[in-house]
C-alpha cells in the first residue's frame, strides 16, 4: 500500500469540523449519557484519563465540558494522527483550542501507563466485538480497526483500571452485548441506543 492509499485507508481525526464540532456546539451538556456516567456535576471538573483514545472524540466531549482529559493511545499510527488533529485545533485558536488546552495526549499501552497516573475515573472503550449478522459498523470505525486491530487484551486492561482508579471505571460497550467476561458486576449502567455505559464504583 502506497502513502496515498495508506492517507485514503485512514480514519479521518478532525476536531474543527463535522460530527465533533456539531455535538460540541448542539450537544446536551452534562446531561449526555457519558458525562453522566463519569459523574460530571455542577461546578465539578474531574480528571480523567481516557485509556484507549481512539479518533479521540469521547476525550474531546468531556473536555468540552470542563474536565482535564489524559489520553492514552498505543497505537502509532492513531496516535499521529491524533497529535496532528490536536495541533491544528491549538492553530485554530478559539473555543475548541481551549478545550485542547484540557487535554494531554500519552503514547504507550495504558496496561503499563496506569499504575504512574493514579487517576481518579478512567474510561475504557475497548475495540468492540465484531457485530454478526447485522449491518456493519461504520467506515470509520472499520478503518480504526484496521490500525489497531481487536483488543484482545480489553478484560486484563479492565482489570489495571479497576486496581488503579480511585473513583470509578467506565466501560464504553455496545448496548446488546454480553457482560465482558471476568468482571464483576458494574455498579450501575447509563443506556443509550446502541452503547451503554458500565460504571464500577471503586
Amino acid at each position: 500500500m502506497n502513502s496515498e492509499e495508506v492517507k485514503k485507508s485512514a480514519p479521518e481525526v478532525d476536531f474543527l469540523s463535522g460530527a465533533v464540532a456539531h455535538r460540541f456546539r448542539f450537544g446536551g451538556g452534562r446531561g449526555q449519557a457519558l458525562a453522566r456516567a463519569v459523574g460530571m456535576k455542577t461546578n465539578k471538573n474531574p480528571k480523567i484519563v481516557d485509556a484507549t483514545a481512539g479518533l479521540g472524540r469521547d476525550a474531546f466531549l468531556l473536555a468540552s465540558l470542563g474536565a482535564e482529559i489524559t489520553l492514552i493511545e498505543r497505537s502509532g499510527q492513531m496516535h499521529g494522527l491524533l497529535e496532528e488533529a490536536m495541533k491544528r485545533a491549538r492553530a485554530a485558536g478559539g473555543d475548541t483550542a481551549r478545550v485542547i488546552a484540557r487535554m494531554e495526549l500519552i503514547h504507550g499501552d495504558a496496561k503499563d501507563l496506569l499504575p504512574t497516573l493514579a487517576p481518579a475515573i478512567i474510561v475504557v472503550d475497548p475495540m468492540h466485538p465484531e457485530r454478526k449478522g447485522s449491518a456493519l459498523v461504520k467506515k470509520e470505525l472499520r478503518q480504526v480497526r484496521r490500525i489497531v486491530g481487536t483488543d484482545e487484551d480489553a478484560a486484563e486492561l479492565m482489570q489495571v483500571a479497576l486496581q488503579c482508579a480511585n473513583q470509578r471505571v467506565v466501560l464504553k460497550w455496545p448496548q446488546k452485548a454480553a457482560p465482558m467476561q471476568g468482571l464483576p458486576a458494574p455498579s450501575h449502567q447509563i443506556n443509550g441506543k446502541s452503547t451503554r455505559y458500565d460504571v464500577f464504583m471503586t
